[in-house]
């Protein structure tokens, strides 16, 4: 008996395809489009209080953004982050008509209903192994922060701690501050 084979698809196909009538966003994730609904207003509340948490604190050094858009393998892969920081230089390169190559320097993934815990790891995995220095991931439900390194270590921040950032010295993100 024969086995279907399925092509993964690649970025090139994918950027091709027609925007989702209902307006959510897809995602090639290792060749596969995924589709994937709006956030639920809790989701974006994190989102905002993040991205104007990095703001106050970049100094200048990059870019944060919600809902970026970014490759980060050049050809089965295109995600969009949550929220994410980008280095000036790397933001500053992105092509008018492109997107961001690699993961951003800082990818921060807000849980979901939708999430799976091997979707996560995944994403960690791919995000860390292809040059982005933090994958953090938001839990509303137990108000935390867990923050993941390429050198494989990962530190849980819980309510009254405080996040330090790479990129902007001694600047810290209380987890209070995340949740509101």
């Amino acid at each position: 008996m024969a086995t279907a084979h399925t092509k993964l698809m690649t970025f090139a196909e994918f950027a091709l395809l027609p925007d989702d009538p209902n307006g959510w966003h897809q995602e090639l994730r290792n060749g596969e489009i995924v589709t994937v609904p709006p956030p639920l207003h809790g989701h974006f509340l994190v989102q905002r209080r993040l991205r104007r948490l990095l703001d106050q604190l970049t100094g200048g050094a990059g870019e944060v953004e919600t809902e970026l858009g970014y490759r980060p393998t050049p050809d089965h892969n295109y995600w969009e982050a949550d929220v994410a920081f980008v280095a000036r230089n790397r933001w500053d390169q992105i092509p008018l008509k492109g997107n961001l190559q690699g993961p951003p320097e800082l990818v921060i993934e807000v849980l979901s209903d939708s999430n799976t815990i091997a979707e996560m790891r995944d994403k960690r995995r791919i995000c860390l192994e292809n040059g982005g220095r933090e994958f953090w991931v938001i839990d509303q439900d137990h108000r935390e922060v867990e923050v993941s390194t390429p050198d494989g270590r990962t530190v849980t921040y819980k309510a009254g701690e405080q996040i330090p950032l790479f990129f902007a010295d001694g600047a810290r993100i209380p987890v209070d501050g995340i949740f509101g």
